[in-house]
């Protein structure tokens, strides 16, 4: 039997009693949309996944051709996506975390520089970067037959980078791919260094002289005492630049490169399917965030416990 005198047995009841009307507020939302759009003949419903795409990609993680599904684009636009969100919070996270130990330099000129950085790229709308470097890659390189190369090891061309010696037939990065990773990671991590050094200097300065005390090197005193207290402020504030990342390779199709928002503004000038194109960005975008919220709350929950 319920007990209306718990605050707490009262608060789940709203809860789910908030929820409910919600739900129901959408359900009917949802029903007047496609009654409307049934009255324009307007068609409506995800059944268009199945047909055939009846366009290519440029750029895809595993084969893809015209005659293969929408749903199935869908995957390829994903992947893509996935791709440069991982390597550019991979990449932001090693340089921002050198800018962010920078700034607090006791060399002046290493600290003028990381300080420069910080403000010069933070202060660059993002897709003017994007733009940018996509420019320098396809009009400022050479040409394909005279690349920029270390051996043949690299080369660096308008066509993109080409690592011949990696994997069995050698690796080639597109200039769209290379543009869009190195500008977000270039912009996010001018954000990311100033959450570690803010967390860095966060931590009380008797900890620094008690670690002074016994003889502990910079980089031991770095990496044993300040950074260990220093994560649990830095955490919090580096999960919302995880999530910008994520959420800003979205700007990819300024440049071209086929990302999720890229195949689904393709597929709906196809299919006209505008309600649930945006319907299938918007699920999978919350659902990446919510999937990245979690593995960092989970690792700040692991770097709070080792400190107690």
């Amino acid at each position: 039997m319920l007990n209306w005198r718990s605050q707490r047995v009262r608060a789940w009841i709203y809860q789910i009693a908030l929820i409910g009307m919600l739900i129901v507020l959408v359900g009917w939302l949802l029903h007047n949309t496609l009654g409307n759009m049934r009255m324009r003949g307007i068609q409506s419903g995800f059944d268009f996944l199945l047909d055939p795409a009846g366009f290519d990609i440029g750029e895809s993680m595993f084969s893809f051709t015209s005659t293969q599904t929408y749903g199935q684009a869908f995957l390829v636009g994903l992947m893509n996506t996935l791709r440069v969100s991982l390597i550019t919070i991979v990449i932001c996270t090693l340089w921002g975390t050198v800018l962010g130990i920078g700034r607090l330099s006791g060399n002046a000129l290493a600290r003028g520089l990381c300080y420069a950085y910080t403000e010069f790229f933070r202060n660059i709308p993002l897709l003017l970067q994007l733009l940018m470097w996509y420019v320098v890659l396809v009009e400022l390189m050479p040409d394909t037959e005279t690349p920029l190369h270390f051996r043949d090891w690299v080369l660096l061309s308008k066509e993109g980078l080409a690592l011949p010696w990696l994997m069995s037939d050698g690796l080639t990065l597109t200039p769209e791919f290379l543009a869009l990773t190195w500008g977000l990671a270039l912009y996010t991590s001018a954000f990311v260094a100033e959450v570690i050094r803010s967390g860095i200097q966060s931590v009380p300065l008797g900890q620094v002289e008690a670690a002074l005390s016994i003889g502990l090197s910079p980089w031991q005193r770095l990496r044993l005492v300040v950074l260990p207290q220093a994560l649990r402020l830095i955490v919090p504030p580096l999960t919302n630049q995880y999530l910008n990342a994520i959420k800003n390779s979205s700007l990819a199709v300024a440049i071209g490169y086929p990302d999720l928002v890229s195949i689904s503004n393709t597929t709906l000038n196809q299919t006209g399917r505008a309600v649930e194109c945006i319907a299938i960005v918007m699920a999978v975008y919350l659902t990446l965030s919510l999937l990245t919220a979690s593995g960092m709350n989970y690792f700040n929950r692991r770097a709070a416990l080792k400190e107690r």
